[in-house]
């Protein structure tokens, strides 16, 4: 009887500390957050009384939301769509035969081990108005300096210039790893049938790595729903790069939420937009993966 009851409880205890921690750090964290999305809430003062979905209709309504969605939408189109297209040409390139393979995996893997305060100040240099490096390749071809946090299409690119320049490398490791693991005999069958290189990477390495693919379109959907570093640190650091700029042009949703909860100590209708954040995250996330399926399935 003790050896049967050893065998059923032992294997639940092994894993019983990854329960304990989600629920510490996860499931009580979300259900607090909803409980809080429901009441007139002052980070200070505390709760002030319960309002149901009153946040919820308010957030409906609220323009600066809505800008606030559409900044982050236009961000993580332009970011993460060329992001993961360099990052297969970049793993497509290292797969083949290098001398000093491992150190092209450290230079490529480099941008991500950089702090992002470092890359933030860096890139901020890079675009400053009238001596940044980028206003200097402007001036060779007679063009005006341009003021890249002061219109909403200048930052949007600054931004996700900065997000590709940290993530390439990382996700093209990971594809490198993925192609690695693909068999070298369906590739050679390939090329005994006359497929082209760019046919065999369609037909053979695309739908070896879609386990991968879909975790990268996965992981960079939510990420990218949840960029708030690179954006808030783009805008000085100051109350304006809170809000995103004078015009609000570049401010992200996180970024939204971080001056409802700390700056104007709203929690409540803080805890209304993670909420909507990570019902977003959900429905991204699910839409892509389901597109990365029956993209790659065609190949």
């Amino acid at each position: 009887m003790s050896v049967q009851w050893d065998r059923r409880i032992t294997p639940y205890l092994f894993v019983s500390p990854f329960f304990v921690l989600f629920a510490v750090f996860g499931l009580y964290p979300l259900l607090r957050t909803g409980w809080m999305s429901l009441h007139r809430w002052d980070l200070l003062a505390g709760p002030v009384r319960f309002t149901g979905l009153a946040n919820y209709a308010d957030l409906l309504t609220d323009p600066h939301f809505y800008n606030a969605l559409a900044n982050t939408a236009s961000i993580f189109v332009v970011a993460t769509v060329p992001q993961l297209a360099a990052a297969l040409g970049i793993a497509a390139l290292l797969d083949r035969p290098l001398r000093g393979r491992t150190a092209w995996h450290a230079v490529v893997l480099l941008p991500n081990v950089v702090p992002v305060v470092a890359v933030a100040l860096v890139f901020t240099q890079l675009f400053g108005r009238d001596q940044g490096f980028a206003a200097w390749v402007l001036s060779w071809f007679g063009a005006d300096p341009v003021d890249w946090q002061a219109h909403a299409w200048s930052a949007h690119l600054g931004v996700a210039i900065m997000v590709n320049w940290r993530w390439t490398g990382y996700n093209a490791l990971l594809y490198l790893a993925a192609m690695q693991s693909v068999p070298r005999e369906l590739h050679e069958a390939a090329a005994l049938d006359g497929a082209s290189r760019l046919r065999a990477f369609r037909s053979v390495t695309l739908p070896g790595i879609r386990p991968t693919l879909l975790f990268t379109v996965v992981v960079s959907a939510i990420g990218g729903l949840q960029l708030f570093a690179e954006p808030r640190l783009f805008g000085g650091g100051s109350t304006a790069g809170s809000a995103g700029g004078n015009d609000r042009q570049f401010q992200t949703l996180v970024m939204y939420l971080y001056e409802n909860g700390f700056e104007r100590f709203d929690a409540g209708y803080a805890a209304t937009i993670s909420w909507v954040l990570f019902a977003l995250c959900a429905v991204l996330a699910s839409v892509n993966a389901v597109l990365v399926r029956r993209l790659v399935g065609r190949g």
